[in-house]
């Protein structure tokens, strides 16, 4: 996380996908709460890199899509995390959107 408050976008990015999640999924599996936030962070990481692209802001909401998924199924749909998940993916549905209306 404290790449993500570096804004180091592209290390983050490169961490979190090469080296973290496949040892958190490995590890820990996939519905883990680590696991899950190391999930987030990568959305995190494509969706405010400056340069993130359509392709990066759509990647960012299917693993939010994904993760808001399994906390639910895991955690229950009144829990903490399970709700600043889909206030997470709430804001960047409102970001695709406002790209989406720049590039039409």
């Amino acid at each position: 996380v404290s790449l993500l408050h570096k804004r180091l976008w592209d290390e983050a990015r490169t961490l979190l996908r090469d080296q973290l999640l496949p040892v958190a999924k490995r590890s820990l599996g996939a519905d883990h709460d680590l696991t899950l936030k190391l999930n987030q962070n990568l959305s995190a990481a494509l969706q405010l890199s400056p340069e993130h692209t359509r392709d990066d802001l759509l990647e960012a909401q299917t693993i939010m899509q994904d993760v808001i998924q399994r906390r639910r199924r895991v955690f229950g749909p009144a829990h903490p995390n399970t709700l600043r998940a889909e206030a997470a993916e709430a804001t960047l549905s409102r970001m695709r959107q406002v790209q989406r209306r720049r590039f039409t």
